[in-house]
């Protein structure tokens, strides 16, 4: 088993130089792509998604995934607009040479019980995994809080009932913990079949502040350990969160964002999983 390291390079900085920079003191040769000069990868100009695969094309980095927003609405939102986001950031990812696009389930209305929309959520997972399929790309489906898929059971329902090679999990430790979930007891498990993807952050149960992998309640220790004993071989893209945490988005600066690839490196090496 040897996995491979990337991360959100705007919690590095807004700026792709000093994203680059960073990345390739720590030995990272992967990114997932969110935004750019302050600007989300799905709203990229042709112009700007030109010159971002020529900055990463001449710093011989690879993109991951496109850390996308689909999905990241209210479900009573319109959904026809978010069928032609998810056509534009299609292209995108099959520009930067990613087969992997990260999306969402929709926003819950604060109070009212998700299986209220479990129909209305699988009919549109269901469109843009259709959408996704005929260019080749899978949708890795992450657990946010307050969407509808923001427990394992609701994760797994989803994957299982579109029932699409092309819509699988992306597994958030931080985000479980956030939603009272023991994501190595209560997740892993129900999931580990549909994972195709790992996002890194760590998260304190009592408070929910995020923080470096291994040294919250996220037991991504026993998750990295399963997955070497399952023998995964993907991507596990570092998501720090360490200087500012919110809904759409986080930061963590250059060395928040460096303190977070070593954390998660220490991890690795004192578990025997090579990486690179």
């Amino acid at each position: 088993m040897t996995v491979t390291l990337s991360g959100f390079a705007d919690e590095i900085s807004p700026d792709p130089r000093e994203q680059l920079a960073t990345l390739a003191a720590e030995s990272i040769t992967h990114l997932e792509l969110r935004s750019a000069w302050s600007v989300n990868v799905a709203d990229f100009t042709g112009r700007q998604l030109a010159a971002f695969r020529a900055m990463v094309d001449d710093a011989g980095v690879r993109v991951s995934a496109v850390g996308s927003p689909i999905g990241k609405i209210p479900v009573s939102a319109p959904f026809a607009p978010e069928l032609d986001r998810m056509s534009r950031i299609a292209d995108t990812a099959r520009g930067l040479g990613t087969a992997i696009v990260r999306v969402f389930s929709f926003f819950i209305p604060p109070g009212e019980p998700p299986d209220r929309y479990r129909t209305q959520v699988i009919d549109r997972m269901a469109a843009l995994a259709e959408i996704a399929a005929g260019q080749g790309l899978v949708l890795a489906h992450e657990n946010e809080k307050e969407i509808y898929g923001d427990t394992p059971g609701r994760c797994a329902d989803l994957i299982t009932s579109v029932s699409s090679p092309a819509l699988r999990v992306t597994f958030d430790a931080a985000n479980f913990v956030q939603c009272g979930v023991r994501p190595f007891d209560e997740a892993y498990g129900l999931l580990r079949p549909h994972l195709a993807y790992l996002q890194v952050k760590d998260a304190l149960a009592a408070t929910g502040e995020v923080v470096p992998a291994g040294q919250g309640d996220g037991q991504v220790r026993d998750t990295l350990a399963a997955l070497r004993d399952s023998g995964f071989e993907g991507f596990m893209s570092l998501e720090p969160h360490l200087a500012q945490a919110g809904r759409y988005g986080g930061f963590s600066g250059p060395e928040g964002f460096t303190r977070a690839a070593r954390a998660l490196k220490f991890l690795l090496n004192d578990l025997g999983i090579p990486w690179h």
